[in-house]
């Protein structure tokens, strides 16, 4: 099963919406989504889909970028109707030092199926964490692969182990993947499983590091994944071509989506996420940077689960 960490974005809930109408019978996604926005429009939008899809999700209570650190009790409040059915989402805790507070949230809560999400700040030996780790309710642990005891104590108490990896290098300036043309993304959903995992997880093409926002770009880049042979995925960069200033936003998307088109004709591959991108294309439509960044996000999880599916 493939976690993609997404945070709670309109664009991104967008691109997790879309993929949930399209995929629903055939789901081997199960999002992780970190709310970051005061405002829940997007969200209750998005988890009304997946809810009424059947696509399984997990939703962190303690989350820590954005607007809502610290303020369990507002996501739930605000998301209370949605959440009602418990057999629908996962209460998801990102650990640090904090594991004692989580043991409290999951029993005042009364949760049954939870999953945590352990930074690399995490004391593995802590008594706390050792507490909160062979809590029956906790089901999946998601950590980075660099402890092996951790790992094998994980094993022991029967827990569903899952990696995490930040595959995505983000470059300071979106002209500086003009010099990177593709890069290797991940081989992790080919080997997940021969590595002892029961699932794997990624930011999907995006940072680790949480950005408010953005200013306009002076380039504009386009970051698509995909399969370039039996074992990895790949991601390649398109960028457009005239990157001296941020005005005709319209021309520099021609020409970085032009690039697009040509190479995942040339494969040949598509999905709905590239079938969109073409149509925009055709049209000579610029839709904002906002569908772009859905688009990216939405072919990573068409791709994820077209290989899974296999």
């Amino acid at each position: 099963m493939y976690y993609p960490y997404l945070r709670g974005k309109q664009f991104e809930l967008l691109a997790l919406r879309e993929f949930a109408e399209k995929y629903s019978d055939d789901c081997k996604v199960f999002p992780i989504i970190e709310p970051v926005k005061s405002s829940f429009n997007s969200m209750k939008i998005a988890l009304k889909k997946l809810n009424e899809k059947n696509v399984p999700y997990a939703l962190i209570l303690n989350p820590q970028n954005g607007d809502l650190i610290g303020k369990a009790e507002t996501i739930l409040n605000e998301l209370d109707e949605l959440l009602s059915d418990t057999d629908k989402w996962t209460p998801a805790y990102i650990v640090n030092t904090n594991a004692k507070g989580i043991i409290n949230h999951i029993q005042t809560k009364g949760y049954q199926q939870v999953m945590l999400i352990c930074q690399d700040s995490v004391d593995s030996n802590n008594q706390d964490f050792k507490e909160l780790l062979e809590m029956p309710e906790v089901k999946k642990v998601i950590f980075v692969d660099n402890n092996r005891s951790f790992k094998r104590e994980l094993g022991r108490l029967r827990k569903e182990i899952i990696r995490i990896d930040d595959n995505f290098k983000p470059q300071k300036r979106n002209s500086d993947y003009c010099d990177i043309a593709e890069e290797k993304f991940s081989e992790e959903v080919f080997y997940y499983r021969e590595d002892g995992f029961d699932g794997f997880t990624d930011y999907t093409v995006l940072s680790s590091t949480y950005i408010e926002g953005g200013m306009l770009p002076y380039a504009l880049a386009i970051h698509l994944t995909y399969r370039k042979n039996d074992k990895e995925v790949w991601v390649r960069h398109f960028v457009s071509v005239t990157n001296d200033d941020n005005t005709n936003i319209h021309k520099k998307f021609r020409e970085a989506v032009e690039k697009a088109v040509t190479f995942f004709e040339s494969i040949p591959y598509s999905n709905e996420s590239i079938a969109e991108l073409t149509g925009y294309f055709r049209r000579d439509q610029y839709p904002g940077l906002g569908v772009l960044k859905k688009i990216s996000i939405k072919n990573h999880l068409e791709l994820m689960n077209s290989i899974l599916s296999q």
